[in-house]
């Protein structure tokens, strides 16, 4: 079995990006889960429909978005905003990640 993927997906600009990219190798590391981290930066509009991104950051593990229940019909090159068990943030859950990662592998 290959070993997970994790991409992080941004635009330009994004004050979040560095910080969700950050804790997905972090997460990684701690994990010891050997998955790989790719930083996606999407340019336009079109490429936020193509990649069917929901805002940045976006987290994906073998393609599946980490947040439970993030499913829309709308895609667009905006940011994008988390409701956890902590508040509102502009990064996604920590604990998400860990079980994606842990169903993944």
């Amino acid at each position: 079995m290959s070993e997970p993927l994790v991409e992080v997906l941004t635009f330009e600009g994004c004050p979040h990006a560095e910080p969700a990219l950050e804790l997905a190798k972090r997460v990684i590391a701690e994990s010891g889960s050997g998955a790989t981290v790719r930083r996606v930066d999407l340019p336009d509009a079109d490429a936020a429909e193509a990649h069917r991104f929901l805002g940045s950051p976006t987290i994906r593990v073998n393609g599946r978005d980490i947040e439970p229940g993030a499913e829309r019909d709308q895609y667009v090159l905006s940011c994008r905003i988390y409701r956890t068990d902590s508040g509102v943030r502009g990064e996604p859950d920590e604990q998400w990640l860990r079980e994606a990662l842990s169903a993944a592998g």
